[in-house]
């Protein structure tokens, strides 16, 4: 994927505009990323020499998740209206 245009965002905008940023790199833009008017960073598509995550694992550089299966999170609590968290918390735990 060539890079065919160059945007400039502040961190402020770029927070507004994520999802679009993304999207261009995904189309091949790269957007320069500025802090008080400088650039420290850029988003832009990844090129064919990016590591994935396999290639991360088999160079150690990152652990593999212990959990195999699907992240499930657990059941919500309900919430009781006017009581002090650490009550609730307390008698939740028991």
């Amino acid at each position: 994927m060539l890079c065919t245009h160059v945007d400039t965002l502040g961190i402020r905008e770029l927070r507004t505009d994520l999802a679009a940023a993304v999207q261009r790199a995904r189309a091949g833009e790269r957007t320069v990323v500025t802090s008080h008017g400088r650039p420290v960073a850029q988003l832009g598509p990844l090129d064919e020499a990016a590591p994935d995550l396999d290639r991360l694992v088999t160079a150690g550089a990152i652990i593999p998740p212990r959990r195999t299966s699907d992240f499930r999170p657990p059941a919500p609590v309900p919430v009781w209206s006017g009581v002090r968290i650490d009550r609730a918390l307390r008698e939740l735990r028991g």
